[in-house]
């Protein structure tokens, strides 16, 4: 379970990602950010994210056109 949950849902690039990065950067290193989105978009958006910021996204699934991202803040 992540340490915090962003519902992004129903937003489009690149908001999810501007509320990612605003909220991991309150964060403690180690802990966890889970980030809910409805854009497909948004999976190449966290996929270069993570590699930009060196923050591993841990997981990317899709269910029922709801994706979910797992960031940790490093």
């Amino acid at each position: 379970m992540a340490t915090e949950t962003i519902d992004t849902s129903g937003m489009n690039c690149p908001i999810p990602i501007l509320k990612a990065k605003k909220a991991i950067k309150t964060m403690d290193v180690g802990t966890t950010l889970e980030v809910i989105s409805t854009d497909p978009g948004s999976v190449r958006d966290f996929e270069a994210f993570s590699r930009a910021t060196g923050n591993p996204l841990l997981e990317s699934i899709e269910e029922n056109g709801v994706f979910r991202f797992t960031l940790e803040k490093s």
